[in-house]
């Protein structure tokens, strides 16, 4: 296994790894709306949304891959009224054929976070 690692992303906050790659699989730790510049979320659910897109994509570019070579997505919101407006910034990232997923709500996120998005990506 190796450890996938990119400052256009925020650090991990506890002992994880941004991505970790084995074989032809990259498994992305859950992204939260974070500035990398700050540390701190971005407000409303909309930026942060955006925010956790772009780490995804820069990840991704990271271990050679781009959002084309993504296979599973799983979303955690911490309020399903964003559902809507989670598609609608989706379609800004993904095409068809669009890569299988799952949106749940939770509880409570990380730092508060109004969205976290994990993935897994395929060569």
């Amino acid at each position: 296994m190796k450890s996938v690692m990119t400052p256009r992303a925020p650090a991990a906050i506890g002992p994880y790894s941004q991505a970790a790659l084995m074989n032809n699989a990259l498994f992305v730790s859950g992204q939260l709306g974070i500035d990398p510049a700050t540390g701190n979320l971005a407000e409303g659910f909309e930026a942060q949304a955006n925010l956790v897109f772009q780490h995804l994509k820069a990840i991704l570019e990271a271990a050679g891959m781009g959002m084309s070579h993504v296979v599973k997505v799983s979303v955690f919101l911490k309020d399903m009224d964003n559902f809507a407006d989670l598609n609608e910034i989706y379609t800004r990232y993904f095409s068809a054929p669009y890569p299988a997923r799952e949106a749940l709500q939770v509880a409570r996120l990380p730092k508060d976070g109004l969205i976290e998005i994990s993935l897994i990506a395929m060569r």
